[in-house]
């Protein structure tokens, strides 16, 4: 027989893990389709958006959730910084590109080793209290983690079909030349991407750093996560990244109670290489050059 608290527990992963990789590979995906650029500091900005939150909730008293409202704000202006001075640049120069990513994530994660160490923090909680139902109880705050991941990423997709910005991203995404050409504002496209690309990591970050603890090392591996699931997904495509996504938090809830973490893990990487093998523009998405 299923144990009622094993399987909801396992469900209530499934659900957070699935709104949290979506929200940060959604940030991942525009910057990458739109730019071209493989932004190799998005999962430094997705761990120190944590601790930002945590310092505005903690050593500020502020409320956790006006923490991540104020920590989304600073790191998506942070992300028309970095679009401006580190990223505009060097579009179309791959290499310089790459170079410059990582020497960003190098002095964030540093920066955070220096002033944390290896002490163990935690976002306070998002909501209190455990809801029950017959045999099912789960904290309220899954339950807010996975709504607001839920909400957001679909306020992010009716942006990208609804909205005329949203239109001139999906254009400069299929074709960057010929949306300039018909008057697109290229360097406002981006600058708009970068910031909610941005912003979605810090939020990300910071949820998970309330439903988990926060460490200097856990945008690395969020990164490799996001990394897999775009290559997944495909170039240009947001359902792609919302089906992969779901995909991605099935697996990575359900193999580790079925096997080891390592077999897990070679089973992500494994599922990665076979697609590249039989479809190079991903499950979903269109064939995009650097």
């Amino acid at each position: 027989m299923i144990d009622p608290e094993l399987l909801v527990g396992t469900l209530s992963n499934i659900l957070i893990s699935s709104s949290m990789f979506i929200l940060a590979a959604l940030g991942f995906a525009f910057i990458f389709n739109m730019m071209g650029i493989l932004n190799l500091a998005h999962g430094a900005i997705y761990m120190v958006g944590g601790y930002v939150t945590y310092q505005f909730a903690v050593a500020f008293g502020l409320n956790p959730w006006a923490a991540i409202l104020i920590s989304a704000v600073i790191f998506a202006l942070f992300g028309i910084f970095l679009e401006k001075y580190c990223f505009r640049p060097f579009i179309g120069n791959f290499d310089f590109s790459v170079v410059v990513c990582v020497a960003i994530s190098v002095i964030l994660s540093q920066a955070v080793n220096i002033m944390v160490g290896t002490k163990i923090m935690s976002v306070p909680s998002l909501a209190e209290g455990i809801f029950r139902a017959g045999l099912i109880s789960v904290s309220y705050e899954r339950i807010a983690i996975f709504v607001t991941g839920g909400i957001l990423a679909g306020i992010i997709i009716w942006f990208v079909w609804k909205t005329k910005m949203g239109q001139q991203m999906q254009a400069v995404t299929q074709n960057r030349e010929a949306a300039a050409l018909q008057g697109i504002n290229i360097n406002r496209v981006y600058a708009i991407a970068c910031a909610i690309g941005s912003g979605l990591a810090a939020v990300s970050g910071s949820m998970m750093g309330a439903f988990t603890n926060l460490n200097p090392f856990m945008g690395d591996y969020m990164l490799l996560k996001v990394i897999m699931l775009v290559i997944m997904a495909g170039a240009g495509s947001i359902g792609g990244v919302i089906t992969v996504g779901v995909i991605l938090g099935v697996m990575n809830s359900v193999l580790p109670v079925v096997t080891s973490a390592e077999v897990a893990e070679a089973v992500y990487v494994g599922l990665v290489v076979v697609i590249l093998l039989f479809r190079p523009q991903g499950l979903f998405g269109h064939e995009f050059a650097i």
